[in-house]
């Protein structure tokens, strides 16, 4: 089943090779699809978190964590008169930490058992579309389904925004103990889980879906693994454990030499792709902190200007590289041979004909057969209405065409059925009055 986002690259796809010539391919428009189908992926969190410390840096909240009634994740047990927010991420998670402040007359709260006196840790998992907004509290965005109160009045919101409902928190939560070390800020624990398990069956599958697994690659999604495999120049669908088994255990370059390593300029960018060319798992690392160096704030659907993004997009989203759906049916963007291991009679997603404004839902196929036949039915039902004559007493006035001379004769055979009829009991009148009058006639001679 394509996806929404699926569906919405393989109709930028379709602008970007000329294929509508009414369409023009505007920043803004590639911008706006592209916000649609980037998904927050480890650097977004990552930026996600440095947001929430930034902007609540010296604030005070206050009250009962509040939830939207639409949202069936759990609510956040925790009611304090003063605490405040940090945050970290790790991989594809964020953690929120929310502190009392201890005063004297929270005693007397403890006491009544209202207060909350410990620490908590509530974890978020974005999903597809999940975000931190921090506004006033008139200013609430219309999706906040986790919100957190500040103490001052005026009061403002931390909110947890998430449109697609895709996202979830977990209160009193950890990280998941499934997924494996963070790519960018645990690399030699990163580096070390990768490798020493590579007899593993997950490495038995192309190099593309592994770099989805977050037992082993936490915080790489579609398009980091469309960047890392194009920098090396690895076709995506090769055994991962083919591309894997010849690197070391430890890498050759000091950590923080690698995180210095962000390309700032044309010339940086081919040194940096020259050194780092045969090592894959250095590549998880220094890309995704090459887009945690871009900065801002992480993903923000309603954000519009995404150029510094698309300029450092060499592969992913960019016109002339090929598509084609992995085994678990994701796009993957890549240019050259896909290689042995390519899902057979697979292709790239087709362009539809017309561009037309998608609602944000994601339709199934059959769904989208049903409104088709639907559409088709009602356009055939018009042409019909239009086709049919009405009918009128002067089948003269009406033109003359292949169709609607059927009906013209239909018509003119109906008019003449009335007239014989007429004209039969006409002639009965007739006989009937001559036959009246000769019965007069004799009954006078009679007489």
């Amino acid at each position: 089943m394509a996806t929404l986002a699926d569906r919405k690259i393989s109709r930028y796809l379709a602008i970007s090779r000329n294929e509508h010539p009414n369409v023009v391919v505007t920043q803004r428009s590639c911008s706006s699809v592209l916000s649609c189908t980037r998904m927050p992926e480890g650097p977004e969190l990552h930026l996600a978190s440095q947001f929430v410390n930034k902007m609540c840096d010296g604030v005070v909240f206050s009250g009962p964590v509040g939830k939207s009634e639409v949202s069936k994740n759990p609510d956040v047990p925790f009611t304090c008169e003063a605490y405040c927010i940090t945050a970290t991420s790790r991989g594809k998670e964020v953690k929120l930490t929310l502190t009392p402040i201890k005063c004297e007359d929270d005693l007397k709260r403890r006491a009544k058992g209202k207060q909350v006196d410990q620490p908590m840790d509530v974890v978020f998992r974005f999903g597809m579309s999940g975000y931190f907004r921090f506004t006033g509290e008139d200013e609430l965005p219309k999706h906040a389904h986790l919100r957190f109160y500040t103490k001052e009045k005026p009061r403002r919101v931390l909110s947890f925004v998430d449109t697609r409902r895709f996202g979830s928190w977990q209160p009193n939560g950890t990280w998941q103990p499934d997924r494996g070390p963070c790519i960018m800020f645990e690399y030699k624990r990163f580096r070390e889980n990768v490798l020493s398990n590579l007899s593993d069956r997950a490495f038995d599958r192309p190099i593309c879906e592994v770099l989805l697994n977050q037992k082993y690659f936490n915080g790489i999604g579609n398009y980091l693994r469309a960047e890392i495999l194009y920098r090396p120049n690895i076709p995506p669908f090769v055994c991962a454990r083919n591309v894997l088994e010849g690197l070391e255990l430890e890498d050759t370059l000091d950590e923080k030499t690698v995180k210095n390593e962000f390309p700032t300029s044309k010339k940086s960018k081919k040194k940096t792709m020259n050194q780092e060319s045969g090592d894959l798992l250095r590549l998880c690392h220094t890309i995704p902190l090459e887009v945690v160096s871009l900065g801002g704030k992480g993903y923000d659907p309603e954000k519009t200007d995404y150029s510094t993004f698309m300029a450092w997009l060499q592969c992913y989203y960019v016109d002339g590289m090929k598509t084609m759906r992995d085994h678990n049916g994701r796009t993957m963007w890549f240019q050259g041979d896909p290689g042995p291991m390519a899902p057979k009679g697979s292709k790239s997603p087709k362009p539809k004909k017309r561009v037309k404004k998608e609602d944000d839902h994601d339709y199934t196929e059959k769904e989208k057969a049903a409104e088709s036949r639907c559409e088709s039915t009602t356009k055939k039902q018009r042409v019909v209405k239009r086709e049919t004559p009405k009918r009128e007493g002067n089948a003269r006035s009406k033109e003359v065409t292949s169709k609607r001379g059927k009906t013209q004769e239909v018509m003119q055979q109906s008019e003449t059925r009335p007239k014989s009829r007429k004209r039969k009991s006409n002639n009965t009148d007739k006989t009937s009055g001559e036959q009246s009058r000769t019965g007069r006639v004799t009954r006078k001679n009679s007489k």
